[in-house]
């Protein structure tokens, strides 16, 4: 089962998925995409594993996610958008390189039998990025979104801290 949760920054997604998955599981394990790049990053990582408490196993993998999941885990991978900007930077900013990365990596996280609760950003809402490379990403960020969108079998729709339900 794939639980797809999209929204904006601060929009409630990872507190939903994180409920959701302790409602699924009393071992829950979540897995944090993001490289730390040091400064606020830092602190905000420290602000989302204290979020979670003796219940969870927590694991860090940049890019293979599905390398670490198992038949019949509960996972929490917070999030695509750190997720791809890993594959970004390593590949120099080829869009078209790291959209084959991602979309391979995650037909083999779909394809093991585990309850999935994939947390994504609609980057793309916002303000046009004024950068080449910021629009590049946000074309990139759109396309996975929609593969991963189209494989789930549930999406939710994160707004202000209320989950809309999409399928």
């Amino acid at each position: 089962m794939i639980y797809y949760i999209t929204g904006g920054e601060r929009s409630g997604k990872s507190s939903y998925a994180q409920a959701l998955a302790t409602s699924l599981s009393d071992t829950p394990i979540y897995i944090a995409t993001s490289r730390n790049w040091g400064g606020d990053h830092t602190e905000r990582i420290d602000r989302h594993k204290a979020d979670r408490d003796e219940r969870w196993t927590s694991i860090e993998e940049e890019k293979n996610i599905s390398t670490v999941v198992s038949t019949n885990d509960v996972v929490v991978i917070d999030c695509v958008t750190l997720w791809l900007t890993n594959y970004f930077v390593d590949t120099k900013n080829d869009i078209q390189q790291c959209l084959a990365f991602a979309k391979a990596e995650f037909d083999k996280l779909a394809n093991i039998d585990a309850t999935i609760i994939i947390i994504s950003n609609e980057i793309g809402m916002g303000v046009h990025a004024q950068t080449e490379v910021g629009r590049k990403f946000t074309e990139l960020q759109g396309w996975v979104n929609q593969h991963i969108a189209k494989r789930a079998d549930k999406a939710t729709f994160m707004v202000s801290g209320i989950p809309m339900t999409l399928k």
